[in-house]
């Protein structure tokens, strides 16, 4: 009994400090930092191009003060045709880059609303919401946004009791959506969320 107790304390205790110290670094100054991956594909749709192959890097500072800031640098491409009919032999076709950022976006400590996902379901996260402040298309100004831009993103950081931030998902609304991304969620994966040390004088 003691041994099965002394396993279960040992497995519990880094997840209890892991959920205590992000959901509580505002209170002693510390910067959470979380960056992982995406990898997912667009479903073939009205939207040109599609479907496209997608793959990058994302990174969430979360502050202090209750905001965050979001960025993901990504690759895109689609596939070629063979006799009329999509060919996923010819990827890389089309191939573009898109950077996307969301800054000072206050951070909801719940996960209602974002999009499902199938078993396991994650059961804990957070989530932020807003209008993108940067989308680009090979460097310059993507040409399916809007001068300022008006592409919303909702960025969803979610898990289970074994690792509760484990995913990420990401979802555009506006011209974004409609354009070019299409309205599904776009996934990836988390990897170690960095805990700064709490600022000097705190």
């Amino acid at each position: 009994m003691k041994s099965k107790t002394r396993i279960f304390v040992v497995r519990v205790l880094p997840l209890l400090f892991l959920v205590s110290a992000t959901c509580a670094f505002a209170q002693d100054g510390r910067q959470v930092h979380f960056s992982g991956l995406l990898n997912d594909y667009s479903p073939a749709s009205t939207i040109s191009g599609s479907p496209y192959e997608m793959h990058g890097h994302w990174s969430m500072d979360l502050h202090e003060w209750g905001t965050a800031d979001f960025l993901a640098e990504m690759t895109m491409s689609d596939y070629g045709m063979t006799n009329g009919v999509l060919d996923a032999t010819k990827g890389g076709q089309g191939a573009h880059t898109h950077h996307i950022r969301l800054t000072n976006i206050k951070i909801t400590w719940n996960i209602l609303g974002c999009p499902a996902y199938a078993t396991p379901v994650p059961t804990e996260g957070f989530q932020i919401m807003g209008t993108v402040s940067l989308i680009t298309g090979n460097g310059n100004v993507a040409p399916f946004e809007t001068t300022p831009p008006t592409s919303t993103l909702l960025v969803c950081v979610l898990g289970g009791n074994e690792l509760p931030y484990s995913n990420m998902e990401m979802m555009f609304g506006g011209p974004a959506a409609i354009k070019h991304f299409g309205s599904q969620p776009i996934h990836g994966v988390v990897s170690k969320p960095v805990i700064e040390p709490a600022a000097a004088g705190r």
